[in-house]
This record gives structure tokens, sequence and C-alpha cells, in this order.
């Protein structure tokens, strides 16, 4: 066991702070590597203020995780020191569940094992995230990572981009499909980009309107103001798909609405309260409301590989670690284009 330098969020009300964490000794599957970069979350936020409840104090979150790798275990067979390497939200799962043997890990029966705030079955206690100068993780919960892109924006794809990725395949959507996107932020942005490269139409819903100019440079086609009835109005019954990634309190039905029949709105936000939703908004049309958690080891590598290819990355906003509670505060007020990332090096 090694200690290594990490910030941490001590209770719900205090800022985070300087820690040290224990990170386990590499065994026979493990894979080490240093933190190079770590990307800020919404989820972090949730979690580090307990707003979805079950923190456990000490918290380090971060879960959008590359660096390189400097050990790795007798029998690891994909990665050597000097590789690049990747961590998103999950570093364990029973493995033996049928989901978990068809790729599902994020559902898998008998609960995974999440990067930080989880149970910790090596050390016991809880798992620490990325806010840290190192990790240790095994290898079927590593990703492979490109040298082809630029790796600071490549560490929000661990969350932001599977979490909006892994819907857009599921639901198969592509070339002739009218796709909406709710709230151009760190998913939204992700999603524009990936309806966009998989040839959808894509259309921004924002309440910003100083957002339509970059809306049309991620690739939207079209954008509407969500403050203006009318053009709300106008695209009533419109949309095959829409990807709701607005994590704070809003009203479902006013994009229900805008379905087409047998069209499906896709929740990926995460807001802190329940909403209501009218039954006559599903029901005249058939029209179904959905929800998607991340993606599967496979299909996170799928779309790591995916994004080398077509060179997709998120855009950053490079911060130090000493500025995480600024930058939680700006994440909040939506001041952030569009992803945050944490430039490890400056964890001293």
């Amino acid at each position: 066991m090694t200690t290594t330098k990490a910030y941490a969020a001590q209770s719900a009300d205090t800022a985070l702070g300087p820690y040290t964490i224990d990170r386990r000794d590499v065994g026979p599957h493990d894979v080490k590597f240093d933190i190079l970069y770590c990307g800020v979350c919404h989820s972090d936020l949730h979690v580090a203020k307990n707003e979805w409840q079950g923190t456990h104090y000490p918290v380090v979150p971060g879960h959008e995780i590359v660096g390189r790798v400097t050990a790795v275990g007798a029998h690891v067979k994909k990665f050597k020191a000097g590789d690049l390497a990747g961590v998103g939200c999950l570093v364990d799962s029973c493995r033996d569940c049928d989901n978990c043997r068809k790729g599902l890990e994020q559902f898998c029966r008998n609960g995974s094992t999440g990067t930080y705030n989880a149970k910790d079955k090596h050390l016991g206690g809880f798992t620490y995230g990325g806010y840290s100068k190192e990790i240790v993780v095994d290898e079927s919960f590593v990703l492979k990572v490109s040298e082809k892109l630029p790796l600071q924006a490549v560490a929000p794809l661990l969350c932001a981009g599977i979490t909006t990725y892994s819907p857009l395949r599921h639901w198969k959507v592509g070339k002739g499909h009218q796709v909406a996107v709710v709230g151009l932020g760190g998913l939204g942005h992700m999603a524009v980009k990936f309806a966009a490269s998989f040839g959808a139409e894509v259309t921004m819903l924002s309440s910003s309107p100083e957002k339509e100019k970059d809306a049309q440079r991620l690739g939207a086609h079209h954008f509407a103001l969500t403050k203006d009835p009318a053009q709300i109005n106008a695209l009533k019954g419109r949309f095959d798909f829409i990807i709701d990634t607005v994590s704070a309190p809003h009203n479902y039905n006013d994009y229900l609405n805008m379905l087409n029949t047998d069209g499906v709105m896709i929740c990926v936000g995460a807001p802190p309260t329940p909403s209501q939703i009218m039954a006559f908004s599903l029901i005249g049309g058939r029209k179904s409301l959905a929800g998607s958690l991340i993606g599967g080891l496979p299909e996170t590598q799928e779309m790591l590989d995916y994004c080398a290819e077509h060179n997709i990355v998120s855009d950053v906003e490079m911060i130090a670690m000493k500025d995480i509670n600024t930058a939680y505060e700006r994440m909040l007020k939506g001041d952030v284009k569009y992803r945050f990332v944490i430039d490890m090096a400056t964890l001293s």
C-alpha cells in the first residue's frame, strides 16, 4: 500500500482541500498509472455536496481520468509501462451476472463499483477518484487511449462522452432522424457532436441565446430558445429523439410535446428533485420517456476508438487543482465551455 496526494471534501458544507489517501499495491491483474488530467463532472459536485445522499466522507471525486501507465501486474496483457490509459465511472463489477457478461457493467445486478464513493473491495472503506496523483485499477476496467488526440480533451469522454454516445447508439440514431439536445453544457456539447457525426439533423434547445453560435460550431443545424413560446410551439411533434442533458429541475412535459409519434426522450441529466410527468404527454403519440447511464466497458472503448478515428474530443477549460471550488461555483452558473479539466501536475 502506498500513499498519494489528493483533494477531498470532508463534509457537505466544506470546500475541497488537500488530503492524503492510500492506494493498493499493484496486484497480478492491476494497472497503475499517474493521473495527468481529470475532468470535472456535475456528479462530482452532487456527491461532494451529498445532494444524492449516501456520500461517505472524506470523498475524493473524479471519474474522467487519463494518464500514463507506470506499472502493471504479472498477468496484465493489454497494457505496459508508458502506455496511455483511462478510467471512467467504474472500477469493478461482479463480472458474473447477465448484464456484466453482456458488457453492461453499469447495470451490474450485484452492484458495480464506482470510481469514487463506493465500497472498496481491496482496502476496505470507500473508493477514491481522480482528484489524485495516481490510481490502481484492475485491467478489465482500464481503457486504451489513443496518442492521436490531446489528452486533456479526451478526459471528459470517459463520462460526458460515453453518457451521450451510449443512448445515441442504443436507439440507433443516425441519418434521417430529427434529434434535439436540451442544454448546451458538458453533456450537451458532446451530444451535439455525436448526433451530428452520426448523420442526424440536430437542433439545440437552450435558454441562453448567446449559445447559438457555439451550438452551430459544434455541429447543430438549428437552434431554438426555450424561453420563447413561439419557437417552442413551432417544434411540436418534430423530433424523433430528444437527449435531455439538464441536471437542474425543469419541466419534462414541455419537451415531450416536441416528440413525433413513437418519439423517445432520453434523460441523461440527473436533477436532484422528482419531476411530474403528465400522462397525456406520453399517450398522445405513443411517446416514450427513457433514461440512460454511461456505458459498459466494451462500448466505452468503442466510443474512444470512434473519437480517435473521427477527431472528436470535448471542449475544455483547464484549471489548477486549487481552483476546484471556484470551478464548482462556476459550473452551477453554467459558466464553462464546456468541461473543466484539472491539470493534475498542479496538485503538489
